[in-house]
């Protein structure tokens, strides 16, 4: 069995893209690249998410970084809301009635910032024409009559008291108290003594004639209390007569102008109701403007503490589309809470923080409102509070501004309680598909809102239609960012860096963003060496240098692995010995590393002891791929006898723990090999992982273990013999390094494709493994032969002890 497994030719190690199959000269000579590529699935679900109105209907793009999304979801956005009405404009407006609480109004596209502007001019008339209107002559002269009539009557009610007073015999007199009424004598007012010398039926007709005159008296002084209310109000009527004469022809105009919209005509009709209501305030208006700061506060306490302005019949216009051009698309890269929903702003007055309905401030939902609001995940979820404010606004489908600390209960300075608005937006958010399990599993609110999972591809198919994709993507990017233009070389290149990101050889990655990096570098590297065209060796130089900026680790490694302070055998063969493979990270590098697994047995009922695992070094995957092979041994071996033995297993020299079970299968044959002592070549690692049944596994990272070992056997020498084993699984994924096709092109470095255990470690050992013969025993002297007869004589060692 060793001899029936055949390493890879090099052509089967990476697929190669012809430069003549592309069919151009220039990246230059090829159109744009329209649309989107390899994401069928994805744009079908925005286009639904995107067509149904139905509640809840929001939608995640979701994928890894670097597959577009962010970009394809905003030109899909873009192309659909280019064909749909720009929404109307928003205003908050002064709820004369109750400041706190602002109206909001809807106006068509483009009309707020007219009704704005004519509010602006209206107030600014009021500031010089309404004190100019109290100043006129004719004013004046209208004052002074009401003034003058009112003195006229009053005088008139007086006289008439007098004359009652004095007609009866007494006499009128001004006190600090009041008008006293005091009886005459020989017309000089009486004293009480002389008051208390007449007799008593003189004293009593006094007296009761005294109190008819002071009924007469409190009468009249009601009748002048009566002319001087009258007479207030006549003047406050004038007052208002001269103010709607200096506003309603402005106002009416107004209304004429804004008639489709009934909400505007009453707010026009609440600003002439305030305006006359607090006509004594402005007639002071430009005497306050004049005021120092002290001087309008004792003006202000005198008018009720209040400060009049004009400025509060302005309009505050938060949403302003009269610019826009289809429905909105908006991104925000910063989601807060104000950010979203808008916020409050407030300003110092008299060392106080005051607002008002005109610092009210729209946020990125008031933006996208008729159109579409792009978000990142990340970002939203760890801004405070973010997730959860959004969520209500979709829920409630409005858009109520408040602040954290409002919504909280905490205690803050005063604030408002605007109108919400109504919500009529489509929400995107954007993330990897971790995010999204997370808030599927963990958050219900997010099932109900976010109904459409529009999931990105990371790979499509290697096909000659998208080869010539590649190639059209290539000159759009050099077109769009200035670079240099792609030779057909340059982009077979790029293609090929494409069949490696994807890790198959029939597969191209769409990680866009990373190929845009590639074009990037690759046309610097062009331009360093003198090529107008960026050639496929300028690719090949990005890629390299690429690697060199972030190969520091897995150098210093192989450095230690020379130096034999990690120890590594390339040459020979060693029992209950064999080289594994683990991939490492080293931020955006990743890189194969070999790592020696040793095995011992003996004689116990522990079963087998991953060692990694009891000292918490091992992850469950590992853990899991290690305990199969305790599955593996019974059925294998111990059908006719109990499995009684100890065994320990570990990697050798790795401290910072490991996880996966690619190396279950270098795990087994090291186990094997320490039951039989039968040695393993160590010019070979291995990777894969396997099952109960001893099938041997695809694993990830092949490219990476296979280059990490060659770059070893390498530095150590090539022997000619040295290699890796990987599973049949795997071959389909390999896009290796042109130096390791090289050495296999060579002889100088082998891949053996293995499906069964049987396989391998018939390779391994350089020995048939042997196949089960109907008697249940295998041939004498092969691998399992001799594993069978291990088992049993742990076994019989087991049942001796156990009789002792």
């Amino acid at each position: 069995m060793a001899n029936q497994i055949r390493p890879l030719p090099g052509s089967e190690l990476r697929r190669e893209c012809r430069p003549e199959e592309l069919g151009f000269n220039s990246t230059e000579e090829l159109p744009d690249l329209e649309g989107v590529v390899g994401q069928e699935r994805a744009l079908r679900a925005i286009g639904f998410g995107i067509e149904i109105k139905s509640v809840g209907y929001h939608m995640y793009a979701l994928g890894p970084i670097g597959t577009g999304k962010t970009t394809t979801v905003r030109k899909f956005l873009e192309q659909d809301a280019a064909g749909k009405p720009a929404p109307d404009d928003w205003l908050y407006v002064n709820n004369f009635q109750n400041p706190d609480k602002p109206k909001a109004l809807r106006m068509s596209q483009g009309c707020g910032s007219g009704f704005r502007n004519d509010m602006d001019q209206f107030v600014e008339g009021l500031k010089s024409e309404v004190p100019r209107s109290f100043e006129e002559k004719e004013y004046a002269q209208e004052q002074q009559q009401l003034q003058q009539d009112y003195q006229r009557r009053a005088k008139e009610l007086f006289q008439q008291l007098e004359a009652d007073v004095r007609e009866s015999g007494f006499g009128l007199m001004q006190t600090p108290q009041g008008i006293m009424l005091a009886p005459l004598s020989d017309d000089e007012m009486m004293t009480p003594d002389q008051l208390a010398q007449l007799p008593e039926k003189r004293r009593r007709q006094i007296e009761a004639r005294q109190e008819e005159l002071e009924r007469e008296t409190r009468e009249t002084m009601r009748q002048a209390e009566q002319l001087q209310k009258e007479g207030r109000e006549r003047s406050r009527e004038l007052d208002r007569r001269v103010i709607a004469m200096a506003v309603d022809s402005r106002l009416n105009e107004l209304k004429e102008r804004y008639r489709d919209f009934p909400e505007i005509s009453g707010f026009l009709g609440e600003v002439r109701k305030s305006l006359l209501h607090n006509v004594e305030a402005f007639k002071h208006l430009n005497q306050l403007e004049q005021a120092s700061g002290q001087e309008q506060m004792l003006l202000a306490q005198m008018q009720g503490g209040q400060t009049p302005s004009f400025d509060e019949y302005r309009v505050n216009l938060v949403v302003d589309n009269s610019h826009a051009v289809g429905a909105p698309v908006v991104e925000e890269s910063h989601p807060t809470v104000p950010n979203l929903i808008g916020r409050i702003e407030h300003q110092g007055q008299f060392g106080t923080l005051v607002t008002n309905y005109r610092l009210i401030k729209g946020g990125a939902l008031h933006r996208a409102n008729g159109g579409y609001l792009m978000l990142d995940a990340v970002e939203l979820l760890t801004k405070p509070a973010a997730w959860q404010f959004l969520k209500r606004a979709l829920k409630s489908r409005k858009i109520v501004i408040e602040g954290i600390n409002e919504a909280m209960g905490a205690l803050t300075t005063r604030t408002l309680q605007p109108e919400p608005i109504p919500l009529e937006t489509k929400v995107i958010v954007i993330g990897d598909p971790m995010i999204y399990s997370l808030l599927y599993q963990h958050d219900p609110e997010f099932q109900e809102l976010f109904k459409v999972k529009a999931d990105f591809e990371t790979r499509m198919d290697w096909s000659p239609d998208n080869m010539h994709r590649y190639a059209r993507f290539v000159g759009t990017v050099c077109r769009e960012e200035g670079l240099r233009h792609f030779d057909p070389s340059g982009v077979a290149r790029v293609v090929e860096f494409g069949g490696r990101m994807a890790s198959h050889r029939d597969k191209l990655a769409i990680k866009f963003g990373d190929i845009v990096d590639l074009l990037r570098q690759s046309s610097y590297w062009a331009g360093v060496n003198g090529n107008a065209l960026v050639l496929g060796s300028d690719v090949k130089q990005a890629v390299d240098e690429q690697i060199f900026r972030g190969n520091r680790v897995e150098k210093r490694l192989q450095e230690m692995i020379e130096e034999g302070a990690i120890l590594i055998d390339t040459r020979g063969k060693r029992a209950g010995q064999i080289n594994g493979l683990a991939v490492l990270s080293a931020g955006d590098y990743s890189f194969g590393h070999p790592s020696r697994i040793t095995a011992r047995t003996y004689a116990g009922s522990e079963g087998v002891v991953n060692i990694d695992r009891e000292s918490k070094l091992g992850g469950p995957l590992h853990n899991k791929g290690s305990m199969i092979l305790a599955g593996y041994l019974g059925g294998r071996y111990a059908h006719d006898m109990p499995l009684s033995l100890s065994a320990t297993l570990t990697f050798e020299q790795l401290y910072s723990g490991v996880e996966g079970d690619s190396a279950s299968s270098a795990e087994l044959f090291a186990l094997l090999s320490a039951l039989t002592n039968l040695p393993l070549r160590q010019d070979l690692a291995v990777t894969g992982s396997v099952n109960q049944h001893g099938e041997i596994q695809a694993i990830g990272g092949v490219n990476e273990k296979v280059e990490g070992f060659f770059s070893v056997c390498r530095m150590t020498g090539l022997t000619g013999k040295q290699g890796v084993v990987i599973p049949q699984s795997n071959v389909r994924h390999l896009m290796l390094r042109d130096e390791v096709v090289e050495a296999v092109e060579a002889g100088d470095f082998h891949i053996y494709p293995i499906t069964t255990v049987d396989e391998g470690i018939g390779l391994l050992c350089e020995r048939d493994a042997g196949d089960l013969q109907e008697d249940g025993t295998y041939p004498e002297d092969t691998v399992n032969s001799l594993v069978k007869q291990a088992v049993r004589d742990m076994a019989e060692i087991g049942r001796k002890f156990a009789s002792s």
